[in-house]
């Protein structure tokens, strides 16, 4: 039977018995499951139920609120570069505060969230954002708007790795990789989200002072997620490897409350003395493992194009309002704020094919796999640059508006149904068990170190060289992840 796991079920109640679990070995020798592996296979096997639906939405707070603040920054900073008449590099400074946050925020989620569990995390993220955004709403000056940017970073970084690492935990094995990718598809959401709520303001606020209330939202929605965490359950597979079994067994049922009869039945026939046995804590390997020989090209794969995509998504969307206003909005009539709120506009239309993108990538990507659908979205993604880059070039032509459009959709579509999508997946499928955390955290990391280098280079390119500098430099780094993908793809089996 070749390692096939059967479960005894009661078919009055359709409900699997996993103290009655057992497992054969390729020659049909009956091999033990611990009571931890039984609750495990309960809820893989489990099917996807409104409780397990609320905690993911629960845990999309980072994600969502990452798409925000750079929509809501990038609508903000016309404004801000008008009250405190900031130069390039120090707007560059601004943008790349938010980022690399986030690069310390995700080196240090994962590993505290081992040590200290997964909710006092995702609570500790949500109030280290709600204080960065209050002190980005109320800054009187570029220093202070950096700092608070800085601490918005922090917890949206810390939210990366320690939301998905609870997604995973609390969702049944065959809906994991869908809400995963819905998990990363709530970028765009918040994005649209900051959108309304930008153009409202700018619309019914006629105010040069309104980046401050788009700041301060950020806060607000913070602060929603941090009430409404309070009431959710640890993830039940950390608290077994702390040998707070008790816990995890509620866990688990709050979880599955249709299972509790069979959750309560395994822990009481194993007993809390022999479960403390049975689950050990392992050491996790250190990162040097990652450029060992067996798993060098895989940490390529996995972070290196991560990385240059980051430096084209947070650069270009960071500044899409900028860009936009630049090539074909500026010229419009009116002040700062009409200016503003037509860029909004734009970008806003513009960004909804972030979300079209990643629905485009739930189809897709299992039909033509990650490596194929990785390299088309690169390629698609200079193209969108070099559309871009003829528009400039067309500035006085009736094709210019069209082509600007025709550019960042070609740009933003593609990207989501690939390289977004699918960089956020590779790491956690090519490297095994014990090595998995610490590789997507790895490349998440390397990932927001690009994200950096986006948005501090490009605003003074622009300064600097012009628009067509930024589009040549955004498809240069596409270019560069098509070549890397095809060359280590390779370590891509699927």
């Amino acid at each position: 039977m070749s390692h096939e796991v059967l479960l005894e079920c009661d078919a009055s109640s359709h409900r699997f018995h996993c103290c009655h679990a057992i497992r054969y070995d390729a020659v049909d020798r009956l091999i033990e499951i611990t009571p931890s592996q039984r609750l495990t296979l309960l809820l893989d096997e489990s099917p996807l139920k409104a409780t397990q639906r609320c905690l993911w939405v629960l845990s999309t707070g980072g994600t969502l609120l990452d798409g925000f603040v750079i929509f809501a920054l990038g609508v903000a900073m016309p404004l801000i570069i008008a009250q405190f008449h900031i130069k390039p590099d120090v707007v560059g400074l601004i943008g790349a505060a938010l980022v690399l946050g986030a690069v310390f925020g995700a080196g240090i989620g994962g590993p505290v969230a081992d040590r200290l569990g997964r909710k006092r995390l995702m609570l500790a993220d949500m109030a280290i954002i709600g204080v960065g955004a209050a002190t980005s709403a109320v800054a009187n000056g570029p220093m202070m708007l950096f700092v608070g940017q800085l601490f918005v970073g922090v917890g949206v970084g810390i939210d990366f790795p320690v939301s998905s690492s609870y997604i995973s935990e609390v969702s049944p094995k065959r809906s994991r990789a869908r809400m995963m990718v819905a998990t990363i598809a709530c970028q765009s959401v918040g994005m649209l989200l900051a959108a309304a709520i930008t153009l409202l303001l700018l619309k019914n606020v006629g105010s040069a002072q309104n980046w401050r209330l788009f700041l301060a939202t950020e806060g607000i929605i913070a602060l929603l997620f941090f009430l409404l965490r309070l009431s959710e359950p640890d993830s039940p597979h950390w608290l077994m490897t702390r040998g707070k079994f008790a816990e995890a067994a509620q866990a688990f049922i709050r979880i599955m409350p249709e299972q509790r009869g069979a959750v309560l039945q395994i822990t009481g026939d194993a007993g809390n003395k022999s479960l403390v046995g049975l689950v050990a804590p392992t050491k996790p390997p250190g990162l040097s493992i990652l450029f060992s020989r067996p798993y060098r090209a895989r940490t390529v794969l996995t972070s290196v194009p991560w990385f240059l995509m980051d430096i084209a998504t947070y650069g270009v969307g960071l500044f899409t309002p900028i860009i936009l206003g630049a090539i074909a909005i500026s010229g419009e009539a009116g002040g700062v704020i009409t200016r503003d709120m037509a860029a909004a506009r734009g970008s806003a239309a513009i960004d909804l094919f972030l979300l079209f993108g990643f629905l485009l990538g739930i189809w897709a990507v299992p039909r033509f796999g990650r490596i194929r659908m990785q390299a088309i979205g690169f390629g698609c993604m200079a193209g969108g640059m070099l559309v871009l880059m003829i528009a400039v070039r067309l500035s006085s032509s009736s094709l210019h508006i069209p082509l600007v459009f025709a550019g960042f959709i070609l740009f933003n579509l593609l990207m989501n149904a690939g390289p977004n999508a699918t960089t956020f997946t590779l790491a956690p499928l090519l490297f095994p068990t014990q090595l998995r955390a610490t590789a997507s955290g790895f490349a998440a990391s390397v990932a927001k170190i690009g994200a950096t280098l986006g948005v501090f280079v490009l605003p003074i390119l622009k300064g600097k060289f012009g628009v067509p500098a930024v589009l040549g430099m955004v498809a240069a780094v596409s270019v560069l992840g098509l070549i890397v993908t095809l060359v280590f793809g390779r370590e891509d089996t699927e």
